[in-house]
């Protein structure tokens, strides 16, 4: 998609790959909006964790629920939202998500301001040889502003009976 350009992107389409549970199709990147958002969905795989504890230091994100159940993790806070539900996740905020169902889920992601959307795209590299060590994640997420706490699997894993990876 080029810069500032008016298109219908119909369903289903768009690049798609998987990082574990997590789906990512990319729907709008950043350079067609002039940086100002970027907008993912995410396909998630029944009872997958997204993402260890993290925080983003350079943007917001807001999880549009489209289908299922999404459970989230907001500093101290846990929260659940269905289809037609907002869940926002400020910058320098800890938090994850996951689906809390049976079912997929999946979600539509704005990213504000745009630029975390190629942290996606680095990670689809890292993991096109099989699920990465961590130390290679987070290699990735330190160019991305962005701090993981590895160490909170185990607990969200057992609190929220969810799997990682």
């Amino acid at each position: 998609m080029e810069a500032r350009e008016t298109v219908v992107l119909p369903s289903g389409q768009g690049r798609m790959g998987w990082l574990g549970g997590l789906g990512v199709r990319f729907m709008i990147p950043g350079a067609a909006t002039g940086e100002g958002f970027a907008l993912v969905e995410h396909p998630l795989k029944p009872r997958a964790l997204a993402a260890p504890l993290h925080r983003h230091s350079r943007e917001d994100e807001y999880s549009f629920v489209l289908r299922g159940r999404v459970g989230a993790q907001l500093g101290e806070k846990v929260l659940y939202g269905g289809p037609g539900d907002l869940i926002f996740k400020p910058r320098d905020q800890w938090h994850t998500f996951w689906n809390a169902g049976d079912t997929e889920a999946s979600l539509l992601e704005m990213i504000a301001p745009a630029g975390f959307e190629r942290f996606f795209e680095k990670l689809l590299e890292v993991f096109g040889g099989g699920p990465p060590e961590p130390e290679a994640i987070a290699g990735v997420a330190v160019d991305y502003g962005l701090e993981l706490d590895f160490a909170s699997l185990p607990r969200l894993v057992t609190e929220h009976g969810v799997r990682f990876g």
